[in-house]
């Protein structure tokens, strides 16, 4: 008796499992949210942009995800894509020419939509930012590495600078699915609840309230006895109320802009 052969199925099921649009060859679903992704490290994405919902919203078409591979539009045998300095001064900055043509390919691709440089000079991501990306067509997302890339390239684009903190990474790719993740779950469909994205800290302006569950006690820490009332009106006022407490102790900044 033979053994029937099953690994056509489990191909099948491998490839149902897969996000949609890993790379630039992948199908364009019009006039779905695209990302389109210039990197020297096409292969860490989606990461954990496909997981849980963003990564369901992927496969199912809610959104998409293209990476183009920055080596291909090298200089030269070794496909170079940087430099040293001009000035002088320590590491390698990302050439012009080959930044140019990466991102001229990406473009004929795809339609208009904000072209968006990860970096640490940047202006400070915000959820309003994030609303109006997922708002609009999708984005081109340039993840630097090295020192950076040439200023002309940021000129000629008109590239939009968007820092995720006060801080260095090794590159732009973390950053890049940070703020993909910020506003891809706010498309519609993709979080299948969207009352839940209103309530959240930066929604209005505020942090978040604390948030509880079950078990009603735990380690001699009971629930706020408000939220056990069942009364509405009592709830939200002691929600706001948290809410403003918090601003106010841990980002007098968005407090002062709250009040104006």
């Amino acid at each position: 008796m033979t053994t029937p052969d099953r690994s056509h199925g489990r191909k099948s099921i491998r490839e149902s499992l897969k996000p949609r649009a890993l790379d630039g060859e992948s199908p364009d679903l019009v006039g779905i949210w695209r990302a389109d992704i210039i990197t020297l490290f096409p292969d860490v994405f989606p990461g954990v942009l496909g997981a849980s919902l963003t990564g369901k919203g992927l496969k199912d078409g809610k959104w998409q995800l293209h990476t183009h591979d920055l080596r291909q539009f090298g200089e030269g045998k070794h496909r170079n894509v940087d430099d040293t300095p001009a000035g002088g001064g320590a590491g390698m900055v990302m050439r012009a020419d080959v930044l140019g043509r990466a991102i001229s390919d990406v473009l004929r691709r795809r339609p208009p939509c904000p072209i968006i440089y990860m970096s640490p000079r940047g202006k400070p991501l915000t959820q309003a930012r994030a609303q109006a990306l997922a708002e609009g067509p999708g984005v081109v997302v340039l993840c630097g590495r090295f020192e950076g890339i040439d200023q002309r390239v940021i000129d000629h684009f008109q590239i939009e600078e968007i820092s995720v903190g006060d801080y260095v990474l090794s590159g732009g790719e973390l950053a890049a699915q940070v703020m993909l993740d910020t506003a891809v779950r706010l498309i519609p469909g993709v979080l299948g609840n969207q009352i839940s994205t209103e309530h959240e800290s930066f929604s209005n302006g505020l942090l978040e309230h604390p948030q509880y569950t079950r078990p009603p006690v735990w380690e001699g820490r009971e629930i706020p006895a408000v939220l056990m009332s069942g009364h509405h009106g009592k709830v939200e006022d002691w929600q706001k109320q948290q809410s403003e407490a918090l601003t106010q102790e841990r980002r007098p900044d968005l407090w002062e802009a709250f009040e104006g």
